[in-house]
């Protein structure tokens, strides 16, 4: 590695992102070592520990050529940062940068990055477009280098009529033979997403197979951030959509859907049967899966959306976080969602409150944090609506809301210390079960994470209420009776 864009880099963020001190970040969410973070990449598990690189401009706490970040956990809550992986300083991403993509180990040990490569190209008209390439590098968890062959993806690869401005985000695997697969997104000639399959025997040369799926323009324009994998016996497309526009549990603008149905690796064939959300909060984005060692599927993503990037507390170090890792299964045909087991493991002290009538607005002993994992289930009664408050005191709060007869959960941070008119307020359906609802919420520093009912609905958004604003209550419109339990952690 003896590259002066990658030094200058490394150089930089060695020196401003050990100055940012543990407490000024979130406890458990990763966050860039310093400046700006937005996809998560290249997760994955390799040489004993889980890598998570990142979207970086480590120069400020603003979008700009991108990097690739790169920290690695053993537990996926604690991430110790390694230097910037990739800077944008070769012939095929001198531009933009290195944008999205993915890892997987080879045949020797090494790992191998996928990435799309950005450059700036002059059109017959005179108008300067980015052209976006698939391009690899090699490296051993620490260094890669980028080979000669770059790009090893371009438009020629793909079928006439396919943009080359708008192809990006290769997700890589391994098959069983060993040869390697990847999936992009592609815009296709009616302006809407489509994703694209695409195999190798050795990582370097590649070929076109199929378009797995088209957008049809039903599930918003382009699309991005592909994944593509089995999952408890099904197969598994998730993705994506950018410019939704509302319809059932898809809200506007920039959405994560997953098409779950059935793979014929045979004809390469994705048969999709159902679709869904993957999250009916505020901030979630850019999703990226990995497989761990005990076969569990685990999910990472972006715990924010576009919409609101410009909306930062002032004077921030970094910006920009990755949610609490989640096991992914298949439930009643639909994906269901749990915060890794690995949280249980630093669980501390226990407070539990059982069959608490609720009416006003109430706080329990023991009851408060920041930084907690807690489970409130309301049972059937008596009530028109439950709230319960978060990072509460007299001027802030985050609240969640249920009504029992329309079985709408709504997450509303409108007093959760942002100065924008952006989206603060977004509900969801969760399944009547005669009346009773478990939410568990993880709490962070700067997040707010909602699982109901066992995860079959989650709910994420950032908070930058003051850390000082602790307070968790409850209320009822009639009578609710509530069990509650919360966990400290030992982090």
């Amino acid at each position: 590695m003896n590259d002066l864009t990658l030094q200058k880099a490394r150089a930089y963020e060695a020196e401003h992102g050990a100055a940012i001190s543990p407490e000024e970040r979130p406890a458990y969410h990763m966050t860039p070592y310093v400046g700006w973070l937005n996809d998560p990449n290249g997760f994955s598990y390799y040489k004993g520990k889980y890598h998570q690189f990142y979207q970086y401009n480590p120069y400020d706490v603003r979008w700009a050529p991108m990097h690739w970040g790169h920290a690695v956990s053993t537990d996926l809550l604690h991430w110790e940062y390694l230097p910037c992986a990739l800077a944008p300083d070769s012939p095929a991403d001198n531009g933009p940068g290195c944008f999205s993509g993915s890892a997987t180990e080879m045949d020797d040990g090494k790992q191998l990055l996928m990435y799309t490569s950005v450059v700036a190209e002059k059109q017959p008209n005179g108008e300067m477009r980015d052209i976006q390439t698939q391009s690899i590098a090699i490296g051993d968890g620490l260094n890669y280098e980028k080979p000669a062959c770059n790009p090893v993806l371009t438009q020629k690869d793909l079928p006439e009529g396919f943009s080359k401005f708008d192809f990006r985000d290769p997700k890589i695997w391994r098959e069983a033979d060993g040869t390697y697969s990847a999936v992009t997104v592609c815009l296709a000639e009616d302006g809407s997403g489509a994703a694209a399959l695409f195999q190798s025997k050795d990582g370097f040369d590649w070929h076109f197979v199929t378009v797995l799926e088209r957008c049809n323009n039903q599930y918003g324009k382009m699309w991005e951030c592909p994944d593509f994998f089995p999952l408890d016996g099904k197969q598994v497309l998730m993705l994506g959509p950018m410019e939704m526009l509302p319809k059932g549990e898809f809200h506007n603008g920039h959405n994560v859907i997953a098409f779950i149905g059935s793979y014929d690796q045979a004809t390469h064939t994705f048969t999709k049967e159902n679709v869904q959300l993957m999250d009916g909060g505020i901030d979630f984005y850019a999703t990226q899966t990995t497989l761990a060692p005990d076969g569990r599927r685990i999910m990472t993503a972006w715990l924010q959306t576009w919409s609101d990037t410009e909306d930062k507390p002032q004077g921030c170090k970094w910006f920009g976080q990755t949610i609490c890792p989640r096991e992914l299964h298949i439930k009643d045909g639909r994906i269901v969602q749990a915060p890794v087991r690995e949280l249980d493991a630093v669980h501390g002290k226990r407070t539990l409150h059982e069959n608490v009538t609720v009416q006003s607005e109430t706080s329990l002993e023991g009851i408060k944090g920041r930084v907690a994992d807690l489970t409130v289930t309301v049972q059937p009664g008596e009530y028109r609506s439950f709230t319960l408050k978060l990072a509460a005191d007299a001027d802030h709060h985050t609240s969640l809301t249920y009504d029992p007869y329309t079985s709408e959960l709504t997450l509303d941070r409108s007093y959760a210390g942002s100065r924008a008119d952006i989206v603060h307020r977004r509900s969801c359906k969760v399944r009547s079960q005669n009346g009773a609802l478990k939410l568990r919420i993880l709490l962070d520093k700067n997040s707010i994470e909602v699982f109901a009912n066992d995860g079959e609905q989650t709910m994420t958004a950032w908070i930058y209420t003051p850390q000082s604003a602790d307070g968790i209550t409850f209320a009822a419109d009639g009578k609710a009776t509530v069990t509650v339990e919360q966990f400290e952690l030992n982090l």
